[in-house]
């Protein structure tokens, strides 16, 4: 029991060294300058980065489930060593693509792996019901993390441009050291034979089966993309509305101290507002932010990405909760990677016309494309979310 609840600040701490991420608030320019790719090329790079995570996200998490969550955690630390070492080297597209396809490999291992172990920690110990503010918290620790690496990002770059490559090597070692104080919790382990037949059986559990669980799934998706579409633009665009390289960092470390800030408050929000008025709440971020960045023009018209950075911060623990509570242990990771796996690939296809887009007609004018392609997706699917919740009684 001791040790699985050391589990918990060992979850922590995984979390901000796995996003404390030295390139991320220059990662674009440093494509663009230093390797020479257009906007096409990044998406169609971010692109294939989700392909790469689409083909091991529901393996990496069927294996964490059978190998252990502490076991991937390892071998996805390992990863992100060799990923990132790749970057100090990398001179072509094709060595991005290297690192790139080790990285998603990385992360595909992480996601839903962590959750599932963080929810079956607090399983054992008592406390499946705070899983809301747990995770809430592990996602502060994350996005503090990230702040934290982006704070200094574009005085390291300016100084030299691997600089924050080769700190984020050194972060994935630490990340490695924590691994290994983690405890396997004990868990349900009714696993059949055939391993393509569970697998199809999760995937109909999912999708088909349980409709609570389909539609949070979709509305999680179709929020997180929202949220992460801007990633990549966000840069270009604050670099065209004139704002200095060295206040990259700071803004950067702004937007994930927003998020970190509204994931901690999350569940409190959710028990203020209740699940009707957290939905409502989330997708008028969604819109603001995106109307917003489509019409201001100016250094400040950065700050509506905000209002997307406070929406993700609030989705990711309220909705994780919602379909935590839906999924049985045997298959929790694999069933959490599969909401990862249709989210990289919806990305995977979407990203590269984006890019092109963008390349095209600016930009701002991707922003406002977004704007109104949210304006006609989210509805029936906020719609649809809270009657099944109705359904079987929608009170949190």
């Amino acid at each position: 029991m001791t040790s699985l609840r050391r589990n918990i600040p060992l979850l922590y701490g995984f979390s901000f060294l796995q996003m404390t991420l030295f390139p991320m608030a220059v990662i674009t320019l440093f494509w663009k300058d230093h390797i020479g790719l257009s906007l096409s090329q990044i998406l169609l790079l971010q692109s294939i980065f989700a392909v790469a995570m689409v083909v091991m996200e529901y393996p990496s998490g069927y294996i964490s489930d059978r190998v252990g969550y502490r076991t991937a955690l390892t071998l996805a630390s390992v990863l992100g060593i060799a990923g990132w070492g790749v970057y100090t080297v990398a001179s072509s597209f094709r060595d991005v693509l290297i690192a790139e396809t080790l990285l998603g490999i990385s992360t595909s291992f992480i996601s839903g792996t962590d959750s599932a172990l963080l929810y079956e920690s607090l399983k054992e110990t008592g406390d499946e019901a705070a899983y809301g503010r747990f995770e809430g918290r592990s996602t502060f620790f994350g996005q503090t993390g990230e702040a934290a690496g982006a704070l200094f990002a574009g005085v390291l770059y300016a100084r030299y441009p691997l600089l924050p490559f080769v700190l984020q090597v050194a972060v994935w070692v630490l990340a490695l050291l924590l691994t290994r104080g983690m405890a396997e919790p004990p868990r349900e382990r009714h696993h059949q034979v055939n391993h393509l037949k569970e697998s199809l059986a999760s995937a109909r559990y999912v999708f088909i089966e349980n409709r609570r669980l389909r539609v949070t799934v979709l509305l999680s998706i179709a929020l997180g993309l929202s949220s992460f579409y801007p990633v990549w633009l966000i840069q270009p665009y604050m670099r065209n509305a004139g704002v200095p390289l060295a206040s990259f960092g700071p803004i950067w470390a702004g937007a994930n101290l927003t998020v970190a800030i509204f994931a901690v408050f999350s569940h409190r929000l959710r028990e203020q507002l209740r699940d009707r008025g957290m939905i409502f709440l989330l997708i008028i971020l969604v819109w603001g932010g995106y109307l917003g960045l489509g019409l201001a023009a100016g250094v400040w018209g950065f700050l509506f990405y905000y209002l997307l950075t406070a929406m993700r911060g609030m989705r990711g623990p309220f909705l994780l909760h919602v379909a935590q509570a839906e999924i049985p242990s045997a298959n929790r990771a694999g069933m959490l990677s599969l909401q990862s796996l249709c989210f990289r690939l919806l990305f995977a296809v979407t990203a590269p016309l984006l890019g092109r887009f963008a390349d095209a007609h600016g930009v701002g004018n991707s922003f406002r494309l977004l704007f109104f392609a949210y304006l006609l997706v989210l509805p029936p699917l906020v719609w649809l979310f809270l009657r099944q919740r109705h359904g079987v009684g929608s009170h949190p």
